[in-house]
């Protein structure tokens, strides 16, 4: 349940995991049973595959039953509209961190949106470049004394809005 070969660790990210649930001023037995077996239930449903992920786990049951209580207190009848609006932005607050580890539970379980950052191009006469995704495998090439893509660029002026379409200069380096 806690994602640990090790059952006194799973024992407590349980009881963390029941603890977090809040059940009124004056719960009934029956109504606590019920709802330490959903959140074990939900637990077991994640199935953390390591400690961190038992820790995420137990934290994403405590966000979301927190959400949902201060979603509750906002539409009590006799709630102020001062107190609706506090338990609004607390779930709202509470949500948002709920999205967040959720986040982090899926980019440590590797299925988080991978950044990939192209820093050099190298285009050569007569060459294409593709943009976009590329699948399978390359051979890494050196990329010594190949010439940048600029170095291959026709030399064309952006044109002005005028009619006769002159050429309006350009500023480099910072100069005007």
């Amino acid at each position: 349940m806690g994602g640990s070969k090790f059952d006194a660790w799973n024992n407590t990210i349980a009881r963390q995991a029941t603890g977090s649930i809040w059940h009124g001023h004056n719960p009934d037995a029956e109504r606590i049973h019920e709802r330490q077996v959903a959140s074990l239930s939900l637990l077991a449903g994640i199935s953390p595959n390591d400690e961190f992920e038992g820790m995420l786990a137990a934290q994403l049951l405590a966000s979301h039953n927190a959400a949902m209580e201060c979603y509750r207190r906002a539409m009590i009848a006799e709630q102020t509209l001062e107190g609706r609006k506090e338990n609004l932005g607390q779930a709202n607050k509470l949500s948002r961190t709920h999205a967040t580890l959720l986040e982090a539970l899926n980019r440590h379980r590797g299925k988080g949106q991978q950044k990939v950052t192209v820093e050099h191009v190298h285009v050569h006469s007569g060459g294409q470049a593709i943009v976009g995704n590329v699948e399978g495998g390359g051979v890494l090439t050196k990329s010594e004394n190949q010439p940048h893509a600029l170095g291959y660029a026709p030399d064309e002026t952006l044109r002005s809005q005028n009619a006769e379409r002159e050429a309006v200069p350009v500023s480099g380096n910072g100069k005007r």
